[in-house]
């Protein structure tokens, strides 16, 4: 297990990565009150947030944003295993810092986490949402960049302000999502069976069918839980995964391509480009 901890004015954030060859349990408690927001990287780990008699339970956490408020009776418990490795980072600060905030920040919590400046219980649950593509990169981004040192510091201070800004703008413009149960349950089997198979997933009927669900809720909900069109989903799910491959594995520019189902070498360097800024040519240099 590996944890940093920043301070950055009067936040505090925990950058945690665990796993494990056997399952396992990571807890963790709050020393005091605290509102935080809890981001997931590709790890995907089960949650369970344990208080008093009651208990909450988070099956899907890969991309997940959630909002919370917690005092020192909560637990945290994070199931950690070779398939569900641990990626979190928890931005939190205590009730008593909020009027304290710089930059409006204080302003922000108490219009648009007002249930959890005013908690009603040990836990309290606000807002969440499966983070949009720009905010998927960036906690990418802080998982696997290879600085040390101040410069890490340097960066974590800079990625995580940028972080916290787009889930302000995010929460501004997410409804409250109304899919029912059963059918979230699909759209994230669906999630899952894309990210499997990246270098040969199937059609959007093909894909309908596996889930149980027709096409046309398939598109529709898909785009309302996660914020991005079912196909937008795998191609930026495969560029990310190309982007780690070249970045932390010995592996080609071809072969990297192949293994997320590129067969066009100048389409997978254009979609590249697109979405980072730079070729792919860049990295391996």
């Amino acid at each position: 297990m590996t944890r940093d901890i920043i301070d950055i004015n009067d936040f505090t954030i925990l950058i945690e990565e665990a796993n494990s060859d056997k399952p396992t349990f990571d807890s963790c408690y709050f020393d005091e009150p605290v509102i935080a927001v809890a981001f997931y990287g590709s790890g995907n780990v089960n949650l369970s947030v344990k208080y008093a008699d009651k208990q909450k339970a988070f099956d899907y956490t890969k991309g997940l944003a959630l909002s919370f408020y917690a005092d020192e009776k909560v637990e945290f418990l994070h199931s950690v295993s070779e398939s569900r490795p641990l990626e979190c980072i928890v931005i939190a600060t205590a009730i008593r810092n909020i009027e304290k905030l710089p930059n409006h920040e204080g302003e922000l919590f108490s219009e648009m986490l007002y249930q959890l400046v005013h908690p009603r219980d040990h836990y309290v649950e606000g807002p969440k949402f499966f983070m949009a593509p720009e905010m998927q990169v960036i906690v990418d981004q802080i998982f696997h960049n290879k600085y040390e040192g101040k410069a890490k510091m340097m960066f974590f201070r800079s990625q995580i302000t940028s972080l916290v800004a787009h889930f302000f703008g995010q929460l501004s413009m997410t409804t409250e999502v109304t899919i029912p149960e059963g059918e979230r349950e699909k759209l994230l089997q669906a999630k899952e069976i894309l990210a499997a198979n990246l270098e040969s997933p199937p059609s959007l009927s093909e894909l309908s069918k596996q889930i149980g669900l027709n096409t046309f809720k398939l598109k529709k909900n898909f785009k309302e839980l996660f914020g991005v069109p079912v196909f937008k989903y795998l191609q930026n799910e495969r560029l990310n995964t190309a982007h780690n491959l070249l970045r932390n594995d010995n592996v080609s520019i071809q072969e990297a391509a192949w293994h997320v189902g590129y067969d066009s070498l100048s389409s997978f360097s254009n979609a590249f480009y697109t979405k980072f800024g730079f070729r792919p040519s860049e990295i391996k240099r």
